[in-house]
């Protein structure tokens, strides 16, 4: 959410995101997400109903234009522009509608879903308009209610998978439709080519610091 342009806020973020990364694409969730899915019985997927695009005319797979919309904005609060790329500079919408269509990932994508819903209905309890005409300071105050949600409440879980998807749009390998440019390598270091140009520390353990910077619980 709202970032201050100093120095000492600038290198908060770049530690908070070193924390998250060196894990490779999809490892944040997708780990912990397909085991939670396999233990699950096979349902057949709900209709997610007419699909849309992208401002740029991209073919949604997972969203109406509508759902895309409530995406994008959120996503932008977790990440949001300043002095470096935000979620939308990186294409994070665009990675999250697609790996939501992962077969593994189908109990997932229907709490994305529900999710979505929850926020848009709650949004309108709250402000009376949709959550994507919301100016940021109150996107960043429903956000917070979601976030500070009970553990294990389906608001809490969304907000889990909206961050951690955010963090995986913005820093994976582009192949799966985030990191757009490389942006996200770039801000944590990486050339140009994506070669890693420092390391994580030794016995750096990623699912750990996920659970302490209160990602996963």
């Amino acid at each position: 959410m709202s970032r201050a342009h100093s120095p000492r806020r600038r290198l908060s973020r770049r530690s908070f995101i070193h924390r998250l990364t060196f894990l490779g694409g999809g490892v944040v969730l997708l780990g912990p997400a397909c085991k939670r899915s396999e233990e699950q019985a096979k349902a057949q997927p709900a209709d997610p109903g007419p699909l849309g695009t992208t401002a740029g005319g991209q073919p949604l797979r997972t969203f109406s234009t509508f759902e895309y919309a409530v995406v994008v904005a959120a996503t932008e609060r977790i990440l949001p522009r300043d002095e470096d790329p935000g979620a939308v500079d990186a294409d994070v919408p665009v990675y999250i509608d697609r790996i939501l269509q992962t077969p593994s990932l189908e109990r997932i994508r229907e709490d994305f879903l529900s999710g979505l819903a929850a926020l848009e209905r709650r949004s309108h309890s709250m402000f009376e308009k949709g959550f994507a005409a919301l100016t940021p300071a109150q996107q960043d105050e429903l956000l917070t209610v979601f976030k500070d949600s009970p553990v294990r409440s389906g608001e809490a879980h969304f907000f889990e998978l909206l961050t951690v998807m955010t963090m995986e749009g913005f820093l994976g390998d582009p192949s799966y439709g985030g990191n757009k440019g490389k942006v996200g390598w770039r801000l944590m270091g990486f050339d140009a080519v994506g070669t890693v140009a420092m390391a994580p520390p030794e016995g750096y353990d990623g699912p750990k610091c996920l659970k302490e910077c209160g990602v996963h619980k």
